[in-house]
């Protein structure tokens, strides 16, 4: 048995799940990147996947975007180095970062009311400002002049 990729302490993922195509790049290679397949197209089923929790996969899919489709598969295509192997280990760790931003739980906002003081400071900062602004301005006198 292949070993488990960890994303966290509890949270792993087989290697069965994720299929690699290898690709003609666009990317750095010379004359070489008309003839070798360097670039890497990692595909992760993540709504199928039986080794990520179902609220991690929620927040792994809002974090992936565009790069999630409809049917759930997660794809990450990796063309910045000349080597096949280093854009199929970079395309792999791009997977890892984005299993460990969704593993984070995000923590709940408590709300919580300003302090009279940070009222005060508010108003009276407003008040100088109002007055200083009043001072710019020409009003014409009472008098009529």
């Amino acid at each position: 048995m292949p070993d488990l990729i960890p994303i966290t302490r509890s949270i792993a993922i087989d290697p069965s799940e994720i299929e690699e195509n290898f690709v003609r790049s666009a990317g750095p290679g010379g004359q070489n990147v008309n003839k070798v397949s360097s670039a890497v197209q990692l595909r992760f089923n993540l709504l199928a996947s039986p080794n990520i929790p179902e609220a991690m996969k929620r927040r792994v899919a809002g974090l992936a975007g565009r790069r999630l489709t409809k049917d759930g598969v997660l794809i990450i295509t990796a063309n910045s180095h000349r080597d096949q192997p280093m854009n199929r280990a970079e395309a792999q760790q791009r997977l890892v970062d984005l299993l460990v931003a969704g593993a984070h739980v995000p923590k709940a906002r408590v709300a919580t009311r300003p302090t009279l003081a940070s009222k005060q400071r508010r108003l009276t900062g407003k008040a100088i400002r109002s007055t200083t602004k009043s001072l710019r301005s020409r009003r014409p006198d009472a008098d009529g002049a």
